[in-house]
C-alpha cells in the first residue's frame, strides 16, 4: 500500500509531553541543513509525526522562516514514504527537523537532506 502524500495534522509532533520525550531521550543527527532528532518506540502499527523549526536566531525575517517550513514540509511530505514503508517493523516514530543554517538553500538540497535523513532513521529501526 502507497502511504498517502499529505500531511494531515494527526502526523504532526505537537503534545508538549511527547515534544519533551522526543528532546530529552531522543538520538539526533545533522545532515546540511538540518539538525534532527528522533525519537522511536514499539507500537502495534508504524506511524510517524513530524516537527518543524526554523529559529529566529539566524532567519529575522517571518517570511523567510515561512518558506524555509514550507519547503521542508513539502520535501517531508513527498519522501515520507521512505519512512513509513512496509518492512516488517512497527514503530511509533517522532521526528523534529531543525533548520540549521543561516543561508536559505535551494528546494533541492532541502529534499536531498529529507531524503537521507529519512533513509537513516528507517536503517536504524
Amino acid at each position: 500500500m502507497i502511504p498517502s502524500r499529505t500531511l494531515p495534522r494527526a502526523e504532526r509532533l505537537r503534545t508538549l509531553g511527547a515534544i519533551h520525550r522526543l528532546f530529552e531521550s531522543g538520538e539526533s543527527g545533522f545532515v546540511y541543513p538540518f539538525r534532527y532528532v528522533w525519537f522511536a518506540e514499539a507500537d502495534d502499527r508504524m506511524s510517524a509525526e513530524v516537527l518543524f523549526s526554523v529559529p529566529k536566531k539566524f532567519h529575522k525575517r517571518a517570511n523567510r522562516r515561512n518558506l524555509l517550513r514550507r519547503r521542508a514540509k513539502e520535501a517531508y511530505r513527498l519522501n515520507k514514504g521512505l519512512l513509513l514503508a512496509e518492512g516488517g517493523k512497527t514503530a511509533a516514530v517522532d521526528v523534529a527537523l531543525i533548520y540549521s543554517s543561516k543561508e536559505i538553500v535551494p528546494y533541492k538540497t532541502v529534499e536531498n537532506a529529507l531524503r537521507r535523513i529519512l533513509q537513516q532513521i528507517a536503517e536504524h529501526l
